[in-house]
């Protein structure tokens, strides 16, 4: 097990789970509360990832986040326009967007497949200089993406809980009631896969300055990784309220990454990834149903009392 769990797997199981887990929180809002399958979650990173890297070799590394964001509202504005506007389901509006954010994204970088953020200033970079003391080198990008990812969570779960937050929840569970009640549900999902979307490609600028590049292919299978890390975190936080769902989420991914970090160091090829990913979200999504059906054999196999409480047999 100690040369499993070595410090720099888990640093970087960390700093790639809280990185990851905010795609995670975006499958949260459309999957699980809005009740959408939105695919375009693969181009929308990269959209992120793009936007933001370009925006730091502008020099402005602190811009390219909310850069980045914005890129996301539009995408999400693209998929919610083309499922409530123009009657298009969701699975296929999200397949429409993603192949189109392709040409978009590789637009943005100058028509070239890959982009270096190598020299330039960045987040991590400009924290690195803040202190020369060695615990604060071995652990500063740690710190960085947590704090990003708590302050997501913290205003995400805030979010959820307003009058829209709450208006954005009841449209999942019932869109018909909503309308009833006076709520326009074309907004409320609009609003919804905006803010997912923003989440998508705030995760994607953060992982191109944290590995100062970006990749035309970088976003590739992301809604698998998301939705094993959100199916992972539900099972492990089972039933509560929005902020212990959220935390679960961001433990999901951060559990997540450690099983790809184990995979990895039992020389699993790197290829096979995305089928260790597969295997995961399909164990995970089956593990309730599963669970369930033991408990039910489990009692099946008890045997069955046929005498009654006061010594007397049962009818």
């Amino acid at each position: 097990m100690g040369s499993i769990f070595t410090l720099s797997i888990v640093q970087s199981a960390l700093e790639l789970g809280c990185i990851y887990s905010l795609v995670a929180l975006a499958l949260f809002i459309s999957f699980s509360i809005l009740n959408i399958a939105d695919l375009s979650t693969d181009g929308c990173f990269t959209l992120g990832c793009s936007v933001g890297a370009i925006v730091t070799i502008s020099g402005h590394p602190f811009l390219a986040f909310p850069a980045a964001m914005a890129a996301g509202i539009c995408s999400g504005f693209v998929t919610a326009f083309l499922q409530t506007r123009m009657g298009v389901p969701s699975i296929l509006a999200g397949i429409i967007v993603n192949t189109g954010l392709y040409t978009v994204n590789i637009a943005v970088m100058g028509f070239s497949s890959n982009v270096n953020l190598f020299g330039c200033d960045t987040l991590f970079s400009l924290a690195k200089n803040v202190s020369d003391a060695s615990w604060y080198t071995n652990w500063y990008k740690i710190m960085i993406v947590a704090l990003i990812v708590l302050v997501i969570g913290v205003i995400l779960s805030w979010f959820l809980n307003t009058r829209l937050g709450l208006s954005i929840r009841a449209t999942g569970d019932n869109e018909h009631m909503v309308r009833a009640s006076s709520i326009n549900p074309v907004f409320t999902i609009t609003v919804g896969l905006c803010v997912a979307n923003s989440l998508t490609a705030l995760s994607g600028a953060v992982l191109a300055q944290y590995q100062k590049s970006c990749d035309i292919n970088l976003g590739t299978g992301m809604v698998t990784i998301a939705l094993a890390s959100l199916i992972i975190g539900e099972t492990l936080i089972g039933k509560g309220g929005m902020f212990k769902k959220v935390v679960g989420v961001i433990l999901g991914s951060c559990l997540y990454r450690f099983i790809v970090a184990i995979a990895l160091r039992m020389s699993v090829p790197a290829e096979c990834l995305k089928l260790v990913s597969a295997l995961i979200v399909a164990f995970a999504i089956a593990f309730p149903y599963l669970k369930g059906k033991a408990a039910f054999y489990k009692v099946r196999r008890m045997p069955v009392r046929i005498d009654g409480e006061d010594g007397e047999d049962a009818c």
